[in-house]
């Protein structure tokens, strides 16, 4: 019997389970220490693997120190991933997967923690000039 699939509203709770710990530097192991939890049942939760319950999902929410809402942004309707406050460019152009990854993360935080607006905004173009760039073209 093949496993079964989770669920993409599963994976996508998960996966912002997983952004937030990582934003605020907790490990898998802290987590599940605050959860009464091991960091096996914590990594399934961040897959996807294993659904999170209400009561679950809102501990995780005030141990995180985020709304319940926080984990389902992103989500359509329908299910399906959205890029909902990215104006720059059509939803298929943005990775959601990507920031819940160590780099990810890294970057965001890197960049968020630029006062300067403007600064801010030039380190975008370098980006964008960098993500055009031939040698990025596979």
């Amino acid at each position: 019997m093949p496993p079964k699939t989770p669920n993409p509203v599963d994976i996508h709770v998960g996966s912002r389970v997983r952004m937030r710990r990582m934003l605020v530097g907790m490990s898998q192991e802290a987590l599940g220490e605050q959860l009464g939890l091991t960091f096996q049942q914590v990594q399934k939760y961040e897959k996807g693997s294993n659904r999170i319950g209400a009561s679950r999902l809102y501990q995780i929410a005030q141990t995180l120190n985020v709304p319940v809402d926080y984990f389902y942004d992103g989500l359509a309707a329908n299910g399906q991933q959205t890029a909902a406050g990215f104006s720059d460019g059509p939803a298929a152009d943005f990775n959601l997967d990507f920031l819940s990854t160590a780099e990810g993360v890294a970057l965001i935080a890197a960049f968020s923690s630029i006062e300067d607006v403007d600064v801010r905004k030039r380190v975008l173009d370098l980006v964008k000039v960098l993500a055009r760039s031939p040698s990025n073209e596979h």
